[in-house]
């Protein structure tokens, strides 16, 4: 009995060590909950912490690859760009990872980088590995084609992102403006009137609605 008693106080003592490590992937988790309740300095706070655990793990040598997804993760939303280029680019000498290409492509695309963002995100959809953003990579290349005002190119695009997962507003109005674009006003209004389905407050779907459905 002494013996199972021991084995169990240091079962227990172990169990409360590890409950105490940093994490960092619940600390980024935290940071969107708080971003997406308007609680901003709290949500920066978590992504700092969620940064500096993953630094201490890379620095410390016990990084893995969620190490560094979770880094960039969090340097993204702190709109920290430019690092997660640096990051990104020394994982992938690492390891090929898939989540930090797509995050890459994103921060290339806010750094204005087109052509750069576009690789990345190619990429991320033709991979073997599951991708389970590839309807947000869809919606940045659409995005990149109508920043370059290739709209067949962007209306295709947004199309496949749309279908891939229906349910954002943005990107339905983003598929109206590719094909208000092209002069498709009918399909631009099918578009408009989906975001609207989505978020019927959402001012912008139905300035555009009104713009399409005026009399030419």
């Amino acid at each position: 009995m002494k013996h199972i008693a021991v084995f169990l106080l240091c079962g227990f003592a172990w169990g409360a060590f590890a409950q105490e490590q940093p994490d960092a992937l619940a600390q980024y988790r935290a940071g969107r909950e708080f971003e997406g309740s308007g609680r901003n300095e709290e949500a920066n706070a978590s992504y700092e912490e969620a940064v500096n655990i993953c630094l201490d793990e890379i620095n410390g040598g016990r990084a893995t690859s969620d190490s560094y997804a979770v880094l960039t993760w969090s340097l993204q939303r702190q709109r920290k760009y430019s690092a997660v280029i640096r990051w990104g680019q020394q994982a992938l000498r690492l390891q090929n990872d898939q989540r930090i290409v797509e995050t890459m492509g994103e921060a290339y695309f806010y750094l204005e980088n087109y052509a750069a963002s576009l690789r990345n995100m190619e990429r991320y959809i033709n991979t073997q590995q599951p991708a389970d953003r590839s309807s947000t990579a869809y919606f940045f290349i659409g995005e990149i084609y109508r920043a370059q005002r290739k709209f067949h190119h962007a209306d295709i695009a947004y199309t496949i992102a749309v279908r891939l997962e229906p349910g954002m507003a943005l990107w339905w109005y983003r598929l109206g403006l590719a094909r208000e674009a092209l002069g498709d006003k009918a399909y631009a209004a099918e578009a408009f009137e989906r975001a609207l389905r989505i978020n019927s407050s959402y001012r912008d779907a139905a300035d555009a609605l009104n713009r399409v459905r005026k009399p030419a």
